[in-house]
């Protein structure tokens, strides 16, 4: 089949103050028949960026991550779609590998590898590779969860992977990443306190250092130097306080 006889694909997006970014995303998918983008109060460039590559721009207060995501979903008028942050790109490598698939699609739902740029390293281990994300779906068969934080898509069926990279490239700074960990770790406290959950001394303690083996060795995050080393000593941190939270929120409960 033709490459031009694929399925029809919308690119969908959610934006907020994101024009030090956007414009790359938004060429990565120009391929896609048509570019979603539901804004939920810009105030700097991002829409007069957006406006120059699509005239579909929704305007949603914010609902929540995957809330949001799913509302972005329903504006698309085409049954797949494509769901892509505003700090991420698709490659050529995976643009390629989309086209393909979706000229004979074999399943509903499609995860790619996602590779992360960190402390000016493109991470090809540990924690940060490959980072499998599912972000490529039919709408009918598919859609993301309502998590407010740690979000994602679930598929009804098998899924199958694609070739080449979503290229996820924060300009966040070192100290902003680590505002953000704190905020998502007080978050998933609150939601293991909330599904009655108990932790034990034995998870506060072990949680961080299985976590470390097997990203740091087995999974071999040595080889990206030391920003593998910071990326994963980070995620052993945030087990940890995630679990120290929980217990704090317990006890002041009691």
């Amino acid at each position: 089949m033709p490459m031009s006889e694929r399925q029809p694909v919308s690119a969908v997006i959610i934006t907020l103050n994101v024009a030090n970014v956007l414009e790359a995303c938004l060429k990565s998918v120009a391929f896609a028949d048509e570019i979603v983008i539901v804004d939920c109060g810009s105030n700097d460039a991002t829409l007069d960026i957006a406006k120059t590559y699509t005239e579909r721009i929704v305007h949603q207060p914010w609902l929540g991550y995957g809330l949001q995501k799913q509302f972005a979903v329903r504006r698309a008028k085409h049954p797949w779609v494509l769901c892509v942050d505003a700090d991420e790109r698709i490659s050529d490598a995976l643009r390629a590998s989309i086209e393909r698939e979706l000229a004979a699609p074999k399943f509903n739902a499609y995860e790619m590898p996602r590779c992360n740029r960190f402390m000016g390293r493109w991470l090809r281990h540990g924690e940060g590779y490959p980072d499998y994300n599912l972000r490529l779906f039919h709408s009918k068969h598919a859609q993301w969860s309502d998590d407010e934080i740690h979000e994602h898509v679930v598929a009804q069926g098998a899924v199958g992977r694609l070739e080449g990279d979503l290229l996820h490239e924060s300009e966040e700074t070192l100290a902003q990443y680590l505002d953000k960990q704190n905020r998502y770790t007080t978050l998933q406290a609150k939601k293991l306190v909330d599904q009655g959950k108990t932790v034990t001394t034995a998870q506060l303690l072990l949680s961080p250092l299985v976590r470390f083996v097997k990203f740091y060795f087995l999974r071999r995050g040595f080889l990206d130097g030391v920003p593998g080393l910071v990326h994963i000593a980070i995620g052993c941190f945030n087990s940890f306080i995630k679990y120290a939270k929980a217990m704090a929120l317990t006890r002041r409960a009691s």
